[in-house]
């Protein structure tokens, strides 16, 4: 049995008018929401890359680049749903999933319970699998003046 780590980090900017969707999830009176190509669903994207890193199969911008059209606006849940299918295809099963969510805002813990679920669903796991964290920038950094929103993700995983 073999097992592998992988590591993912995404930033987005959080403009007005842009829907706040993290980890699936929607903070609908939340006034700013993260800005790109897709979604931007930050913790999607972040454990995209730990995945697929894990896999040995390179990042998000490769299965996914920002230059084609096809995954403008495309729900990262449903990206990450198929950069998942591909660490499958190579016999990879999840053993645990940790997330770290760097923002002012939105409050993540009341919504951290339906990430977990959510992620989880995804990647044919259980939330118990899956372990969801935040803290703040506290004024500090573009994080701490409520600029965006930082994601750090690490996927273990292991073979049949």
């Amino acid at each position: 049995m073999a097992m592998r780590i992988g590591q993912g980090w995404d930033r987005h900017r959080l403009a007005p008018g842009r829907p706040c969707v993290l980890g699936g999830v929607t903070f609908p009176d939340f006034p700013v929401g993260p800005v790109g190509h897709s979604d931007a669903d930050a913790v999607c994207h972040a454990i995209i890359d730990a995945v697929l890193g894990a896999a040995g199969l390179g990042d998000i911008g490769d299965m996914f680049p920002d230059t084609d059209p096809a995954f403008a606006g495309a729900d990262s849940r449903d990206l990450l749903a198929t950069a998942w299918g591909a660490v499958r295809e190579l016999g990879w099963y999840l053993v645990n999933l940790d997330v770290v969510i760097i923002c002012e805002g939105p409050a993540i813990s009341p919504m951290r319970e339906e990430m977990r679920a959510k992620i989880a669903a995804t990647l044919g796991s259980t939330a118990a699998a899956v372990n969801i964290k935040a803290t703040r920038g506290e004024g500090m950094g573009p994080e701490g003046r409520g600029e965006c929103v930082t994601v750090q993700a690490v996927a273990l995983l292991e073979d049949a």
